[in-house]
């Protein structure tokens, strides 16, 4: 079978009779043109079979449709979950991804922008946390970060201050006599320390003993595994009969979950468990995680929303810059499981 031979701007142009310039007003910039020859020349891509070049189209006005992104890891099942919904917004958005895992290295972070840059992104949406945003402001590109410092640069994240406050509370109605947040060292000027204040406040508005435990985890599953089993002895180390135990991410809450049931062979029953964020491991795990949703899918969709109207901007002819970067904050939504339900142990 011999291929067809592909439809050009001249075929295009004698079927409409219209001239070539104008065919190519219409995929660059289609506004300069009235509707009435917009819907003439798109009937007549229809009726010709037209499938546009993508290649020539990028050569010829420099947009690739691209979208970079760089991510911390894919291990946290929240940056799996979260690359995912991005990855679906091409079907609303048309953009396309290349995407890079930074792993808390910064130059090799900068190195995989030189690479993006290089294929003429068009925007750059960011999860890691390894660069400032002061830094990344002086790219001089539209940008997005989700759930990272943010002064410079515009950000969708959850309001994690709530998400703390919903979890600390679930915890204080469930009776416990102590409880216990798990994270890993936070800036104050990081969206996640909210969860780290939200939990402060309301234990001490409650008037009830509370701990926080740091810890630097790591990427790898052995690293945090060893971690939270320390976690796990510190925690039966306290007194309080009913401990509350707040961690914070699923990741981790689904590895104390399993370490539980391998010492005792079910979760315990004086042990009330709460992750954050929502990510499809709080459900899947082996007894159901109660965890604070982040609305992982309307996040990405707001990101690539905020993005697609500043690479919009930029489009035009005299594009208008940001007077200040715009912050979205997205609710969280209390999920309760079985981690939080109170009577005889959870087996498997």
């Amino acid at each position: 079978m011999r291929r067809k031979k592909n439809v050009t701007f001249d075929d295009i142009a004698k079927h409409t009779g219209f001239s070539k310039t104008t065919i190519s007003r219409y995929f660059n910039n289609p506004d300069s043109l009235t509707l009435e020859n917009q819907d003439t020349i798109a009937k007549a891509l229809r009726e010709l079979n037209y499938k546009e070049n993508k290649v020539a189209r990028i050569l010829a006005n420099g947009k690739t449709e691209f979208v970079g992104i760089i991510i911390p890891n894919l291990s946290n099942h929240y940056y799996s979950e979260m690359l995912n919904q991005l990855l679906l917004t091409y079907e609303e958005f048309g953009y396309k991804f290349l995407v890079f895992v930074g792993n808390e290295d910064e130059e090799a972070e900068r190195r995989y922008i030189q690479e993006l840059l290089a294929y003429n992104i068009e925007g750059l949406i960011v999860l890691s946390q390894t660069l400032s945003s002061k830094e990344l402001a002086s790219l001089h590109l539209p940008i997005v970060s989700i759930e990272r410092e943010n002064q410079y640069i515009c950000s969708v994240n959850t309001d994690n201050y709530m998400g703390g406050v919903q979890a600390t509370s679930l915890l204080i109605r469930k009776k416990c006599d102590v409880l216990i947040h798990v994270n890993s060292p936070t800036a104050s000027d990081f969206p996640a320390y909210g969860r780290i204040r939200g939990f402060l406040d309301i234990c001490k508005e409650a008037d009830i003993n509370h701990k926080i435990i740091y810890k630097n985890f790591g990427n790898t599953y052995q690293s945090i595994k060893k971690d939270l089993t320390e976690v796990m002895e510190e925690i039966e180390g306290m007194e309080g009969k009913q401990k509350g135990i707040f961690i914070s991410n699923d990741t981790h809450a689904n590895i104390f979950l399993n370490l539980c049931i391998q010492k005792y062979g079910a979760f315990p029953e004086h042990y009330f468990l709460i992750g954050f964020d929502g990510s499809p491991i709080s459900s899947e795990a082996v007894i159901p995680i109660s965890t604070v949703g982040q609305q992982i899918q309307k996040i990405a969709w707001e990101a690539m929303r905020l993005l697609v109207s500043q690479m919009n901007e930029q489009k035009k002819r005299r594009p208008v810059p940001l007077a200040k970067p715009i912050h979205k904050v997205i609710t969280p939504i209390l999920i309760h499981r079985n981690t939080t339900e109170k009577g005889s142990p959870q087996r498997v």
